[in-house]
């Protein structure tokens, strides 16, 4: 494959560090120059922000421009998205600007359903290294600048692992989960060419809840991240903090229910929820 360049000019909804560290993905990591390099699919790309242009260059699959505009969902209007979201109140008005530059990344189902297996008790660099090892031992090379990068394996490659393979990988007790959910999708008992395909925000969550590992908040992650499902509100425990400091306000934040977080984001951020979430998210994580 064949170095390619894009230029995106004058955009000011494109921050890769709000991108890259909402919590949304895995692969990217940050170079001395500040710029990001990453994997998806068969791509290798360096993304790099200077003042309002931001350059991606790296090896493609397909054409540079229809892989980016596909993968960082370049089509929607994320300034109408945070116009909208902004009416709702000060606090998210606030959280908007502090992370304005985040956008949904469209990533592969079989790898967002893997990593957020993982990512169940777990922190960032953690799980960002153990599916880096997952990818050198089981999916394929790509050599982009002398520099060795390794595609995420799919249920095929995956499927040669077995519960002790994947223990010595350091997966811990979500070893036999990611094993069982490998064996499911080979099984085909669980179709995710036809989840891809399905309208109903609720049916997904339905089947995504048969794998093992998966509860509510890593279904609603994966909705929300591959299948772009901006209904939902994932929470975890830094989601359910910002909504009890900004909104409910129990003395206790482990005593507050998540069905009435789920209530008050519906009501408050309705088919909107799933992006309000991540501007929430990172304001609180970071700030």
């Amino acid at each position: 494959m064949k170095e390619q360049s894009f230029v995106l000019n004058d955009d000011i909804d494109f921050e890769p560090k709000h991108i890259f560290e909402c919590g949304q993905c895995f692969r990217w990591n940050v170079n001395e120059d500040n710029s990001y390099t990453g994997v998806f699919g068969e791509n290798v790309l360096n993304v790099n922000k200077d003042k309002n242009k931001v350059v991606f260059t790296g090896i493609c699959k397909d054409n540079i421009i229809d892989v980016c505009t596909d993968y960082f969902d370049l089509d929607r209007d994320y300034q109408e998205i945070k116009k909208e979201l902004s009416k709702i109140d000060n606090n998210m008005k606030k959280s908007i600007e502090y992370g304005n530059g985040i956008r949904i990344l469209n990533q592969d189902l079989w790898e967002t359903i893997i990593s957020f297996i993982i990512s169940a008790n777990n922190n960032i660099p953690r799980i960002k290294g153990i599916i880096e090892r997952l990818s050198k031992n089981y999916g394929k090379e790509i050599v982009y600048k002398d520099v060795s990068y390794y595609t995420f394996p799919s249920p095929e490659e995956l499927g040669k692992a077995s519960v002790e393979d994947l223990r010595k990988l350091g997966l811990g007790f979500r070893d036999k989960r990611v094993y069982e959910t490998t064996r499911l999708v080979l099984d085909r008992k669980i179709d995710l060419e036809k989840i891809k395909s399905m309208q109903n925000t609720e049916e997904i969550r339905e089947i995504l809840l048969q794998l093992p590992g998966v509860g509510e908040k890593v279904a609603d992650c994966i909705m929300l991240f591959s299948l772009k499902r901006f209904d939902v509100f994932p929470i975890d425990v830094w989601v359910r903090r910002v909504m009890n400091e900004l909104y409910i306000k129990n003395d206790d934040e482990t005593k507050v229910n998540k069905k009435e977080i789920q209530a008050l984001a519906k009501e408050k951020y309705k088919e909107l929820a799933g992006i309000a979430q991540q501007y929430l998210f990172y304001w609180k994580r970071d700030a």
